[in-house]
């Protein structure tokens, strides 16, 4: 459930029942469980298998440190008021080393924090592709100093992807699993 969304919504797409389940997403739920994300976007084979490549390649398999990874990925949760997003990322974001303070500060202005010079450019990178839709030469420039060119294209590129998860997320009403 998203955070504008009442709980007695039901979600709009409902989960795939596992017996119409692909190759693809048995692989998907055998890994990392079976997610209602998985199993309603799974409702769409070939967009799916697309998008779980793109997935666990930012999630799994990229070059940022889980650290700034999970920083990006919640603080857009947050930005994007989705809840399922936020709820399933905050477990990564503890085992990732962030403090239950600084998850619980992802939701303030980032002047609330006192996040270290390499958290804040994360954050601000974040916050400005949120507002903007793009970097500031400032925040460019900054992150610059820390990452190379392939990180940063990845923080861009993750920033986007958790924002298009969001919003299907949203739209979808995709309940959250009942424990996670």
């Amino acid at each position: 459930m998203c955070a504008d969304i009442p709980g007695n919504r039901a979600p709009r797409v409902a989960p795939l029942p596992e017996a119409e389940w692909d190759d693809t997403l048995r692989a998907a739920t055998a890994s990392i469980g079976p997610l209602n994300v998985l199993t309603t976007l799974g409702r769409h084979p070939k967009l799916f298998r697309s998008w779980i490549g793109l997935g666990t390649a930012l999630l799994m398999k990229g070059l940022l440190g889980d650290r700034d990874r999970e920083l990006a990925i919640m603080r857009t949760a947050h930005l994007r008021d989705c809840a399922y997003e936020w709820g399933h990322h905050r477990r990564l974001a503890l085992a990732a080393g962030l403090t239950e303070a600084e998850v619980a500060a992802l939701r303030l202005p980032l002047d609330d924090h006192g996040w270290s010079d390499d958290d804040l450019m994360v954050l601000t990178a974040a916050d400005e592709l949120n507002e903007r839709s793009t970097l500031t030469d400032a925040t460019w420039t900054a992150l610059s100093t820390r990452f190379g060119e392939q990180e940063l294209i990845e923080l861009v590129m993750l920033v986007g992807h958790y924002h298009m998860v969001a919003f299907a997320l949203n739209a979808l009403q995709v309940q959250d699993e009942e424990g996670h």
